[in-house]
């Protein structure tokens, strides 16, 4: 292999690419990213077996041929260097020579044979995403994922189809958020779980596409491919949490708050939170008062009177300071809905005016 290319786009493209690296130590070849070129392309690849992707770049072919090497190695140099517009990558005696003007290295190569197959979905029902949508649907509800990997599926983000809409939503059995996606150019398709851990890496892989992207799906993968850019995911068998059932439907207390306000309130709670994060909220229609008081035997006590309009009965419940915390960044209403139906059932929080994002929050226990 002998290539010629411009360095900004080669630096560009594997820099996605060495992302997805596998660090793998009992097999260095998912350390690697595998150079293709022939037709005046250069296909760059790389996969850590739960993740993998395709990056093609036009490039002046002088010798076509193959090879893998780390990405970490080839990224980080080429990444560093500033003084020229092109570089030459050539296959010398088994190994890679990437040379400029300025510059060379010789960088050990492994074998390419030993490079995994990156798999190229093939779907009857391909459907088209805004690429905007796709990750504001992934973000808003990626942080409620579970971390752990125990339960595959409460690891994961679903992601269905529901009549013009496609829904995310994703659990940790401890808080639940769903947003709604206005879609009307997708088919109708079944649920699909994608590894939360892996769809921080499509975000970071997609995030500068401005239009479209073609999604493919079967039974074990999902694809997002535009223009000279495909990225693969394995999906998680199994059925997501039919947690529609637990949606209270009688809502006896609410809560109308500025976002900004109860963040900030929370804020201070937490300054004096025990080490479990608890947090109570007490609302008294009565005495037209919202609330949240911490105590910690340690630091000492607040007592925080947020100003808020409240209706139906009087309730006290404990959260998590975290959980409640992490889903304003989803909700873009400047004024919160606070909904409570039982001391032993979730909150439940959307935006004013906005149906698109439902978040529940189960109660602590005293």
């Amino acid at each position: 292999m002998n290539i010629e290319c411009i360095k900004d786009k080669l630096a560009y493209a594997i820099g996605k690419a060495e992302r997805i690296t596998g660090k793998n130590i009992t097999l260095p070849i998912l350390n690697c990213i595998l150079l293709e070129a022939k037709n005046s392309t250069l296909i760059i690849k790389a996969t850590n077996l739960d993740l993998g992707i395709e990056i093609s770049i036009p490039v002046k072919v002088i010798k076509p041929g193959s090879i893998a090497v780390s990405g970490s190695v080839l990224y980080n140099f080429i990444s560093n260097i500033t003084n020229d517009k092109n570089i030459n990558l050539e296959v010398v005696e088994g190994n890679l020579k990437v040379s400029t003007k300025h510059s060379q290295s010789l960088i050990k190569a492994f074998p390419v044979d030993d490079f995994p197959n990156i798999p190229k979905v093939v779907s009857n029902k391909p459907f088209t995403f805004n690429v905007a949508g796709l990750i504001k649907g992934f973000k808003a509800v990626l942080y409620s994922s579970s971390v752990s990997t125990i339960r595959p599926v409460l690891a994961s983000i679903l992601v269905a189809s529901d009549e013009d809409d496609v829904v995310f939503a994703a659990t940790d059995s401890f808080r639940l958020a769903e947003k709604r996606i206005g879609a009307k150019k997708h088919k109708e398709f079944n649920q699909i779980l994608i590894p939360f851990k892996n769809v921080g890496e499509i975000i970071r892989t997609i995030d500068d596409i401005k239009d479209d992207v073609e999604v493919f799906l079967n039974d074990n993968q999902i694809a997002f491919s535009h223009n000279d850019l495909y990225i693969t995911s394995r999906v998680i068998d199994g059925v997501f949490p039919d947690y529609k059932q637990i949606i209270p439907k009688d809502i006896k207390t609410e809560v109308v708050v500025l976002k900004q306000d109860l963040i900030s309130g929370l804020r201070i709670s937490n300054i004096f939170a025990d080490k479990f994060s608890q947090v109570i909220f007490h609302v008294s229609p009565k005495d037209k008062n919202f609330k949240i008081t911490t105590k910690n035997m340690d630091v000492g006590e607040n007592v925080n009177n947020l100003e808020a309009v409240v209706k139906g009965e009087e309730i006290i419940i404990s959260f998590n300071h975290k959980y409640i915390i992490d889903c304003f960044q989803a909700i873009d209403a400047d004024s919160i809905s606070l909904s409570f139906s039982d001391n032993n059932k979730p909150m439940v929080i959307r935006g004013v005016n906005d149906k698109s994002f439902l978040y529940l929050v189960m109660p602590m226990n005293k």
